[in-house]
């Protein structure tokens, strides 16, 4: 049987709602500066965190033409993604889970149908999907992994990540590791840590954290891998600013690091690279009994386009997400 389409009822599509769909608003030229570091602290004899920082690029090449070259000019577009993951476990298994976690994340995106360079309210939306599915796809892999090996039954993995197009940050967590926003001489934590402790805070069974017991607060609830099938992938959207800074780290250093002692670090304005020597130094002085890693991603716009009405944001509060 055949089904004709009435026209008149189909919904009007104006050319602006195309050019919205398919180009969506400029993306301002950003100027990222990175370190991480990661130590084995010292206590463990391995370290089970891993962390990566990878620039995905579009370009466009003039190839042959007779225009003048200035009427073509070579552009291109750069969007980050960084990642920290404190693998658990025992042995080398969480070594092993926090490996994989990173390698599953970098084959998805390698085969993604589509890479987001644009930030417009419907790209905005199917990054924290594609953030979500993420999750969910990797914590498949580890379980599929663990099923084939016994021997590594039982490893997971925290993990929290960072996906950024120009001044928009896009956030997927999962567990206690934890992720940043360091502005104007102000630290604010943009993820919760899935602990037993953070639950019971929550469901206003203990005052604070610092109320419960080390096992409560060190006692994960959600995680990839491990021995459930679910995962809650937390996400996040973040608009940044001209000199925001956001730092991605373990647990490794929040246990041994005091939040005021990461704020005087970062309010130093020092090098990302050099920021993250002192603060894996400074969990090292404080004890270093857990592996620590840290990634910190510094934000800037070119003088020419560090407006007032751009500056104006730094007073804006970070856009949430679900």
């Amino acid at each position: 049987m055949s089904h004709v389409i009435d026209e008149d009822t189909l919904p009007e599509v104006t050319t602006e709602d195309l050019v919205a769909k398919y180009f969506g608003p400029t993306t301002p030229q950003v100027q990222v500066d990175f370190g991480a570091m990661s130590h084995p602290g010292k206590v463990r004899p391995n370290n089970e965190d891993h962390y990566s920082v990878v620039r995905r690029r579009r370009s466009r090449d003039v190839l042959f033409t007779n225009l003048p070259a200035r009427l073509l000019p070579q552009v291109a577009e750069d969007a980050y993604g960084m990642a920290v993951a404190d693998g658990i476990g025992g042995s080398a298994f969480g070594e092993i889970a926090s490996m994989l976690a990173l390698r599953t994340g970098w084959d998805l995106t390698t085969n993604a149908f589509k890479w987001h360079f644009k930030a417009s309210e419907r790209e905005a939306e199917e990054v924290l999907e594609m953030l979500k599915l993420y999750g969910q796809l990797i914590n498949r892999a580890l379980l599929e992994r663990a099923e084939a090996d016994p021997r590594l039954s039982g490893m997971g993995t925290t993990i929290t990540a960072a996906y950024t197009i120009g001044l928009d940050a896009f956030i997927g967590h999962v567990g206690d590791s934890r992720a940043y926003l360091f502005r104007d001489g102000s630290l604010e934590r943009l993820t919760r840590d899935h602990t037993l402790a953070e639950e019971m805070v929550e469901a206003g069974v203990i005052p604070n954290v610092e109320a419960a017991s080390r096992y409560m607060r060190n006692m994960l609830v959600n995680c990839l891998g491990g021995r459930t099938k679910e995962v809650d992938v937390e996400v996040n959207h973040v608009q940044l600013a001209h000199g925001d800074r956001l730092l991605l780290c373990t647990d490794g250093l929040t246990d041994m690091v005091a939040e005021a002692e990461i704020t005087r670090i970062l309010g130093r304005q020092i090098r990302p690279d050099d920021a993250c020597h002192e603060l894996v130094d400074l969990a090292l002085e404080h004890g270093g009994k857990d592996n620590v890693t840290v990634v910190l991603a510094a934000y800037g716009l070119p003088a020419e386009n560090n407006r007032p009405s751009v500056s104006d944001r730094s007073n804006a509060r970070p856009a949430s997400g679900s």
